[in-house]
């Protein structure tokens, strides 16, 4: 086990030009997004750049409750919902690059109810017409949302209807685990023959037991003595410590009509103690400081001051376009419930990747890999520029503003070397 890293105090620490950017241009990442919080569109924000091992910016603005009138803070506590996916996939890599697993074995063979898993073919979901499928579903098809799986709060199809018939919408039923969720997954009609299509899906959460088959332990204990503890990120858990709760940010969604954000306490509530039903998906929460940790392991190859987590190959690996016959999500991927536009982009192990930057119709670079969060969090990293972003707020659904779009150019604008 590699030596844990300290905490540090989050600030920059060099010149925006050290690092090549414009000062006076990365000025408006400011201006511009606090337009957003002076209209409440947004309760308040954060966001860190790192570039060639320097941090030349680190803003913050607005409120963590805007109710409590408590401003966001670089120790803020953010639901990273589905920034959590890149976390467990790296966990279950770190297993793959140990010989435990290949990531084209069968599910079942960790998982044996979803060896018996049937597709869907016609007719309504209270009735629903299927066939076997053709191929196994792989642990790559978990990696990459081929598996046929979804979301119940998707609401795009018959299945997504099933999911949320037995209690699968934007959490899980009481007194279920991870385990049993998986099982009651299995159970339903996939969307479509395994590595045929992309869906966004629950597929991580299944990944997520099978790193918790294969290592023999909870996936929080997993995650927490070979990710967080190794990195330091002392933050990064499935759920806030009381310590953290008057530094957890509230919850909120936009108002219809004005779309100002407004309170959900009911989705948005502290977790008080650990959830019986861990989601590699969906369920950590972070800080700003925290996650860029984990950026800055990514952008360094799999390592950050001398902790490696994966091998640079490997790392690389997971950050190519993996999905069926080199295509892109425009071409094989079902509508996505996000602001952000899925042209030029394709998908990897746990990551979407650009693979045609012009057709992004984003200034970024060929091989940048991503991914972003339900309540309009979101990261990237630029492997040609040696450049990640990491970019936290609390307004859900991410749809509602094309914020985390501005964003980038507003960075990209600012880099001037």
């Amino acid at each position: 086990m590699p030596a844990t890293l300290t905490s540090e105090t989050l600030a920059p620490n060099c010149e925006p030009s050290e690092a090549g950017f414009d000062g006076e241009r990365l000025g408006r990442i400011a201006t511009h997004l606090d337009t957003y919080v002076a209209s409440q569109k947004l309760p308040g924000y954060s966001v860190a750049i790192s570039r060639n091992g320097k941090r030349p910016y680190i803003h913050t603005s607005g409120l963590r409750d805007m109710e409590a009138g408590l401003p966001v803070e670089t120790d803020t506590i953010f639901r990273i919902y589905s920034m959590t996916k890149p976390i467990t996939t790296v966990a279950a890599m770190m297993l793959y690059e140990r010989g435990l697993f290949d990531i084209n074995d069968p599910v079942a063979k960790f998982i044996p109810s979803f060896g018996e898993s049937r597709v869907y073919l016609r007719g309504p979901s209270t009735n629903p017409g299927t066939v076997p499928q053709q191929l196994p579903m792989t642990v790559k098809h978990l990696m990459t949302h081929t598996a046929g799986l979804t979301y119940g709060f998707a609401n795009a199809n018959g299945i997504d209807n099933l999911y949320r018939q037995a209690g699968y919408e934007w959490g899980t039923p009481k007194g279920v685990d991870l385990a049993a969720a998986c099982d009651t997954w299995a159970s339903m009609p996939l969307l479509f023959q395994p590595g045929s299509e992309w869906n966004y899906s629950v597929a991580t959460d299944v990944l997520g037991r099978v790193v918790e088959v294969v290592s023999g332990q909870s996936l929080d204990v997993f995650i927490a003595e070979n990710i967080t503890g190794p990195l330091g990120m002392h933050e990064t858990s499935f759920w806030p410590t009381d310590e953290q709760a008057d530094r957890f940010a509230a919850l909120y969604a936009p108002r219809s009509g004005t779309k100002t954000a407004f309170r959900i306490d009911a989705l948005g509530k502290r977790l008080d103690q650990p959830p019986l039903m861990l989601s590699g998906g969906g369920g950590m929460v972070s800080t700003l400081g925290d996650y860029l940790r984990f950026t800055e392991m990514l952008q360094g190859g799999g390592v950050r001051d001398g902790v490696r987590l994966l091998g640079n190959r490997t790392l690389a690996f997971m950050a190519s376009n993996h999905l069926p016959g080199g295509a892109l999500l425009s071409q094989v991927g079902r509508p996505l419930f996000s602001e952000t536009n899925n042209e030029g982009t394709g998908f990897g192990l746990g990551f979407s990747v650009v693979v045609d930057p012009i057709a992004t119709g984003s200034p970024c670079s060929k091989g940048e890999f991503a991914w972003g969060g339900a309540a309009s969090t979101a990261f990237w990293i630029d492997p040609v520029e040696n450049l990640s972003v990491v970019f936290m707020t609390q307004l859900l659904p991410s749809s509602t503003w094309p914020v985390r779009n501005e964003l980038r150019r507003l960075i990209y604008s600012a880099l001037v070397d």
